[in-house]
C-alpha cells in the first residue's frame, strides 16, 4: 500500500486518535478506516446524491432515509458547519462595536479581551 502525506484538521486527527484507541488502531489507521467507509457510502447505489440533497434542502425528512443515507447527511452537515464556523470572526465585530469579550487561551483558561486592546 502506497501512502501519501496530507494535511488534516487537528480536531479530526484528535477524534481519530480517541476512536482509534477504542479499536486498537493508530490515528492514521482510524482515518484510513473512515475514508474507506466514506468512499463506500459515496459510491453506494443505496444512497443517491439526490436523496442527500433533498434532505439538505428540506424537501425530505432525515428520518425517512436509510441508516447509510443518514450517515452521509450527517457527514455533509459536519462539513458545512465546520466551513461556517471557520468563516466566523467576531473579534472585528466586537472591536467595531467597542464591546469586550471572553475567549480561552491554549490551556483552556478564560481570558477577557478589551475592544481597544489587541489580543495577545
Amino acid at each position: 500500500m502506497k501512502t501519501m502525506p496530507t494535511r488534516i484538521d487537528g480536531d479530526l486527527f484528535e477524534a481519530a486518535k480517541v476512536a482509534g484507541e477504542a479499536q486498537s488502531r493508530s490515528a492514521a489507521q482510524q482515518l484510513d478506516h473512515w475514508v474507506r467507509i466514506g468512499r463506500e457510502l459515496d459510491a453506494s447505489p443505496a444512497v443517491t446524491r439526490r436523496q442527500i440533497d433533498d434532505v439538505l434542502a428540506g424537501r425530505t425528512r432525515y428520518d425517512d432515509l436509510t441508516d447509510r443515507a443518514q450517515a452521509v447527511v450527517r457527514a455533509t452537515w459536519d462539513e458545512q458547519l465546520l466551513a461556517r464556523v471557520e468563516g466566523l470572526s467576531y473579534v472585528e465585530r466586537l472591536e467595531a462595536a467597542g464591546q469586550p469579550w471572553a475567549e480561552s487561551d491554549a490551556e483552556g483558561n478564560v481570558v477577557m479581551r478589551d475592544a481597544g486592546a489587541t489580543p495577545a
